[in-house]
């Protein structure tokens, strides 16, 4: 890498081990040939940033306090002077909000504005709509990453509509490879106590109120009265995990549901399990159900955000209402029952992640804009 490339700043929350934070350290470590990237952090480094700054990476801590910290934006303005920042790309509202404000205490690079989600409920607040007015330059550009998002940002945020591009998630299909994983399949089943006979759903998320487990699980009960042989396994952790744990034990599901945390090993969970869910109340463009279609894994999610986008109902998937559990386990039950059914839809699902989801198509349209920006 020449010293001379540009210098490109992501500032996020925290680097946990979620959606937008697995995509901009992919994004910089696919690109940092072209570009230097450093990372700047509001709340905490977390796991993913410790592993970064092991790969040679900066990543640097804003220590923002509770509520609006004024000071967040003194200390960035600080950073990309002494670092000669050349542009900011902010993932989500509340970084790009401190970013624009850091600009305001002296003259700053452009702003590249990437939303990946929205809260639920999502509302229009007049306040926001003027601030985001006087905060958004003429240089500075907004990315969506999904149609439902560049609708909310319109909608709620008073962005123009052609000033918003939407670039969709992207995952590195290779890592999903059936042939790599075949060998896994076994083992992996092997090592949660599962036979050919049983019957995998995988969920991967946090446990986070925005991920509604509470209706997997749910739904997962109505599942297993008509499939028996059904197992649910859950990865992830986060602040609602003995809550999920007090309702498996009350529906009496202990023998069927398994807790498995954190995990390294996605790809070869994803190659050993029948079916993957996902319960959220909201998403943007889940790069767990984008893994799930890497996997030729067929879906029962909920109908919400940006979920519709990625999967055709009835044809890579099923969809049922938000919240509603007893919709959720007839389509889990629907797919758990039908070898065929499963085949199908994750062939077809697979076919249309190559065609519009791969991390390559990302990336392609980020360094676009990054050289278009520069």
């Amino acid at each position: 890498m020449s010293k001379a490339s540009p210098v490109i700043a992501f500032i996020l929350h925290q680097m946990h081990v979620a959606g937008a934070e697995v995509l901009s350290a992919n994004l910089a470590r696919c690109l940092r040939s072209q570009f230097q990237f450093v990372f700047f952090c509001l709340d905490a480094v977390g796991p993913l940033g410790q592993q970064l700054a092991k790969e040679g990476f900066e990543v640097i801590d804003l220590g923002r306090r509770p509520g609006i910290d004024w000071s967040v934006s003194l200390r960035l303005r600080q950073q990309i002077r002494r670092r000669a920042v050349a542009l900011l790309h902010a993932h989500q509202y509340t970084p790009f909000f401190y970013a624009a404000v850091a600009r305001w205490i002296g003259p700053g690079p452009p702003i590249l504005f990437t939303e990946h989600g929205r809260h639920y409920p999502d509302v229009r607040k007049t306040r926001r709509v003027l601030a985001n007015k006087l905060l958004l330059r003429g240089k500075d550009r907004v990315t969506a990453v999904g149609q439902f998002i560049k609708r909310a940002l319109a909608d709620n945020e008073g962005m123009a509509d052609g000033r918003i591009e939407v670039i969709h998630n992207g995952i590195d299909p290779a890592q999903f490879d059936l042939d790599l994983a075949a060998d896994r399949r076994t083992e992996i089943r092997s090592q949660l106590g599962l036979t050919d006979v049983h019957r995998m759903v995988l969920q991967v998320a946090r446990f986070h109120p925005v991920k509604d487990h509470e209706t997997s699980i749910r739904a997962f009960s109505h599942t297993v009265r008509k499939v028996p042989e059904a197992v649910l396994v859950l990865v992830g952790e986060g602040e609602r995990r003995a809550t999920i744990e007090a309702l498996v034990k009350q529906l009496g599901l202990n023998d069927h549901v398994r807790f498995l945390g954190l995990r390294q090993d996605v790809p070869a969970l994803m190659n050993a399990a029948d079916v993957f869910t996902l319960s959220s109340v909201s998403e943007g463009i889940s790069v767990t159900l984008l893994e799930a279609m890497a996997a030729r894994l067929p879906t029962a999610a909920t109908d919400v955000g940006g979920n519709s986008e990625i999967i055709v109902h009835g044809q890579t998937g099923l969809l049922s209402p938000r919240a509603n559990a007893k919709a959720l386990g007839a389509n889990l039950t629907a797919l758990l029952r039908t070898p065929t059914l499963r085949q199908g839809m994750g062939a077809k699902g697979h076919t249309r992640l190559l065609e519009r989801f791969t991390q390559q198509r990302m990336h392609e349209a980020y360094t676009r804009l990054y050289e278009q920006m520069l």
